[in-house]
């Protein structure tokens, strides 16, 4: 049986973009937004529902300076759809989204902030052979905050243990290689 190049591309192009949604999460998950700075062609654009609406570097910079105040950040992606034609591909990706943030209305305690979420995105592949996000779009399907008495990690470890445990560049700190 022949193999069918054509096929063969575009699962590779599907699960290279499957990788740059999962490589976002880590980003923000991670507080790691020079990964996340890579995820995005320079010409992008993110619309982070009522909280962001701009170019996507402008949006690195409203997570990094959000960032030292969540203390725990977790996206956890559900279904995603794509299609991939060329170097262009669209895809919806449902997610939960979990944040352990102050609350701002109670000095001092803080709130768990839920969301149900789905990311509406353009794909392109870049000159260097990288799939990036042209365009995102985020839906706030549901939001639920509420006081938090939980525990965890809730990022209180000064180094996340996937570093020294996963020792591959695929899960380091910075770009992608």
């Amino acid at each position: 049986m022949a193999i069918d190049e054509t096929a063969l591309q575009h699962l590779l192009d599907k699960d290279a973009i499957r990788d740059l949604v999962l490589h976002y999460s880590r980003a923000i998950d991670r507080k790691d937004v020079e990964l996340l700075r890579d995820l995005y062609t320079e010409d992008a654009t993110d619309t982070h529902g009522t909280s962001f609406d701009g170019p996507a570097d402008k949006y690195c910079d409203f997570i990094a300076a959000a960032l030292p105040y969540m203390n725990y950040s977790g996206h956890h992606v559900c279904n995603h759809l794509l299609s991939v034609e060329g170097d262009e591909g669209n895809g919806e990706v449902y997610a939960i989204a979990i944040h352990y943030i102050p609350d701002q209305k109670n000095p001092g305690a803080m709130i768990e902030d839920f969301m149900a979420v789905r990311y509406i995105d353009n794909y392109r592949r870049c000159a260097d052979g990288q799939w990036r996000f042209a365009k995102r779009v985020v839906t706030y399907d549901l939001h639920l905050t509420r006081p938090f008495d939980g525990d965890g990690l809730l990022g209180s470890s000064p180094v996340d243990p996937s570093y020294d445990e996963l020792k591959q560049r695929f899960f380091q700190r910075g770009p992608r290689a």
